[in-house]
């Protein structure tokens, strides 16, 4: 069986993100407003190759922190992370925003660039902790979903994930009220055990930033420590709808009758691991399929034959990680770091992420 699987291309994959880090490809520009969130892929992938710290030049990483930290602006709606510096129209000051603002600061950016700082290993001396609770707290709306910035857009599973991972890093919740946020979550729930991106919606993995409903339901429920408030029936119920997911080629599907996609293999196989139901799937197949979809010249892609983008190497690197393969396929180039199935980052990332952003840091 393991002459079938195909070996990791680590050094493909790793410097497909060094390259997409220097200059996005015209095949990826239409992400550029997503910035923040692809520096966390890409920088996600080569801590997941072992790329960081001994592969990449000090300067380098200076240079990413330095970026990252430029993009923190501050304002009546509290302190967060811009998703870039191209949005600016230049008519405030760099490190700050208001109610106008065309580039205000965003949850999920907010989210992505703390664990890209981790990543970094940053001590986070410059993160102003008390704005960025502020910033959870003008977010978060009256039936408990959070908005992407302070003065509006978009509300829905992502953005209340993002809330609870920021929470979680911070070791302070002060910034939100949960019992709101977890009636709201609870009103995305579904007839068939998935969850829909808002209340009413289809039950999905919709492929978006950063990603699928049922994992940042999951994982929320999980990150405020309410796991055991999930009762039995609704657990069981999430797991056959994920497990029902998989198709014949071992990849994942985010929704009924659509196509197998690499980046399902995180968010259903993440949600799983958290739901400690990992035995009820086979991590051959899964890896299989990510293998499948590797590009001859470095990156992963959504399907076999597609173009490979930062978002779907990172992700089928972390399902990978998740579902480790036993030493008796001799699929030893695809051994990578333990994952943090919550906040999405390996373990050892996410660890230096609570230690230095939490609020007694």
């Amino acid at each position: 069986m393991a002459d079938v699987l195909s070996p990791l291309a680590r050094m493909g994959h790793a410097t497909h993100c060094k390259r997409c880090l220097t200059g996005l490809p015209a095949s990826q520009v239409d992400t550029d407003p997503f910035k923040m969130a692809l520096v966390f892929y890409c920088l996600g992938t080569l801590d997941l190759m072992g790329q960081i710290p001994a592969g990449i030049k000090d300067s380098e990483k200076e240079s990413w922190r330095e970026w990252i930290w430029a993009q923190q602006a501050s304002g009546p709606g509290g302190t967060g992370f811009r998703p870039g510096p191209l949005m600016n129209t230049h008519t405030e000051r760099d490190d700050t925003y208001h109610e106008s603002s065309e580039n205000a600061p965003q949850m999920i950016m907010t989210y992505t660039a703390l664990l890209s700082l981790a990543i970094l290993r940053d001590d986070f001396s410059r993160l102003d902790r008390p704005g960025l609770i502020s910033f959870l707290k003008a977010c978060q709306n009256e039936d408990g979903s959070f908005s992407s910035e302070p003065y509006g857009g978009d509300a829905d599973l992502r953005t209340t994930y993002c809330a609870f991972a920021i929470c979680s890093m911070l070791g302070d919740w002060t910034g939100v009220h949960v019992d709101q946020a977890l009636a709201f979550i609870a009103s995305c729930r579904t007839y068939e055990g998935g969850y829909g991106q808002t209340p009413f919606s289809e039950a999905s993995g919709m492929h978006s930033f950063p990603g699928g409903p049922a994992y940042c339901a999951v994982a929320s429920i999980f990150l405020a420590g309410q796991g055991k408030q999930l009762s039995e029936s609704d657990r069981l119920r999430t797991l056959r709808w994920l497990i029902i997911n998989q198709e014949p080629s071992g990849g994942f599907r985010g929704r009924t009758c659509k196509g197998a996609d690499a980046c399902y293999s995180f968010w259903c196989g993440a949600s799983i691991s958290i739901l400690e139901a990992k035995g009820l799937v086979s991590e051959l197949p899964i890896v299989s399929y990510i293998a499948s979809c590797q590009f001859k010249f470095g990156g992963i892609a959504k399907s076999p034959g597609d173009h490979p983008d930062p978002y779907h190497t990172y992700l089928s690197l972390a399902a990978s990680a998740l579902y480790p393969l036993p030493e008796t396929l001799g699929a030893a180039t695809w051994l990578l770091p333990a994952l943090d199935p919550l906040l999405n980052a390996t373990r050892d990332t996410a660890e230096w992420a609570r230690r230095y952003i939490g609020v007694e840091n």
